[in-house]
């Protein structure tokens, strides 16, 4: 797969290793089946404009080096990228509604389903097959920005030489592996410990690489982020 060329803080790189972790977090809570040919589908939450709003700056502009509050965001270098990777707007006729957010772990994208039969597509990395998310239907219970990473139990007990110096959890930051912003998945009101997150190795986007969790580009995650309601709908293939 293509890789994306991105600068990093010599800080990032001491944690960079964390970046095959799973997502068990905590963060700032700022309180979000298989698409069908057939549109038109009621949007059942309140949802701002802003979260409809339409994909127009260019590539070199969406993933320019930022300041998000008081971390430093690197830039991706939009030439390197494959151009199905860049955040746009596509074609997606689906009987969801929009505001839901749709993963196709095959093809390794997200749809957030916006109106009238269109959806914004981003690049995403999934787990291998054998901890990948099972699929079906989840809520997004809260938000957060730059959460605390925390191993789960039971990533601990299978890689303790990995995982359990950080069992007290790494602060969020440029070089924790969740990345600027995390989404948390819910189940019958019970928490999955699966996220959508951002990343602190961007070359991960568009693989099987992570412990399970639906990982993005940090400039990506932030912008789902801004546009997902909490109780949004989520379906995952």
């Amino acid at each position: 797969m293509p890789t994306f060329r991105s600068t990093f803080a010599a800080s990032v790189a001491a944690v960079s290793a964390l970046a095959l972790s799973a997502c068990s977090t905590t963060g700032s809570e700022q309180s979000a089946m298989a698409p069908s040919p057939q549109v038109g589908a009621a949007s059942t939450l309140p949802s701002s404009l802003n979260a409809f709003r339409p994909v127009t700056e260019s590539p070199e502009t969406m993933y320019a080096p930022a300041r998000d509050g008081n971390f430093a965001i690197a830039g991706v270098d939009a030439a390197g990228m494959n151009p199905d990777h860049v955040r746009q707007v596509v074609d997606y006729p689906t009987r969801e509604a929009p505001g839901t957010i749709v993963v196709d772990q095959t093809s390794r994208y997200l749809y957030f389903v916006l109106p009238r039969g269109k959806a914004i597509r981003y690049a995403v990395g999934v787990g291998p097959i054998a901890r990948a998310f099972p699929g079906g239907e989840a809520e997004i219970a809260r938000k957060a920005a730059w959460p605390r990473w925390i191993p789960t139990p039971s990533m601990i007990e299978r890689s303790p030489g990995q995982y359990a110096r950080y069992a007290d959890g790494v602060d969020g930051g440029p070089g924790n592996p969740m990345g600027a912003r995390a989404l948390y998945m819910h189940q019958n009101g019970v928490d999955t410990y699966y996220r959508v997150h951002g990343t602190n190795d961007p070359s991960s986007i568009g693989r099987s690489v992570s412990a399970g969790c639906i990982r993005l580009l940090n400039q990506d995650i932030i912008d789902l982020h801004d546009r997902v309601q909490p109780g949004a709908k989520m379906v995952v293939l």
